[in-house]
């Protein structure tokens, strides 16, 4: 099939499919008129690339563990124990990321509540930032910082 047709079976768009291709995910055949052909196999390693994409993994990592996918119908299924180590490495790498992100959480939630419970009213807070020398800043010294 064409890559139009493609692109609707696997609801993956044609800009996407040249770029896993362009990562050496996907391996269409060419026509003489260099038009690209796929084959029913090419629509379950989509499903794969995009299951792993939405398991937090980049396109170097899928590269290395498709090959070790198999279809079983449904979805592509790890066929072999060495993909595991590649797994386990991505699941740390995950891990660090969503626990920097918590702690960015919970800086921004200090800094919300100091916010609020700080009583500075916009007109404040946004004369001090200007430099306004005839407004108070939030220290409530007037003039310039």
């Amino acid at each position: 099939m064409r890559m139009g047709e493609f692109s609707r079976r696997t609801g993956v768009s044609q800009r996407s499919l040249r770029y896993y291709e362009e990562q050496g995910l996907l391996r269409p055949t060419r026509r003489p008129s260099g038009y690209r052909e796929y084959e029913e196999p090419d629509v379950a390693t989509v499903r794969g690339i995009r299951m792993l994409l939405a398991a937090g993994l980049n396109t170097a990592v899928i590269a290395e563990l498709l090959p070790c996918m198999v279809d079983e119908g449904r979805i592509l299924e790890p066929a072999c124990s060495s993909m595991l180590p590649g797994l386990h490495r991505e699941r740390a790498r995950i891990d660090e990321a969503a626990t920097a992100l918590l702690a960015a959480r919970d800086r921004l939630d200090a800094l919300i509540e100091l916010t609020a419970e700080s009583g500075v009213t916009d007109e404040e807070a946004c004369a001090a930032v200007a430099g306004d020398p005839k407004r108070k800043d939030h220290s409530g010294i007037s003039g310039p910082r």
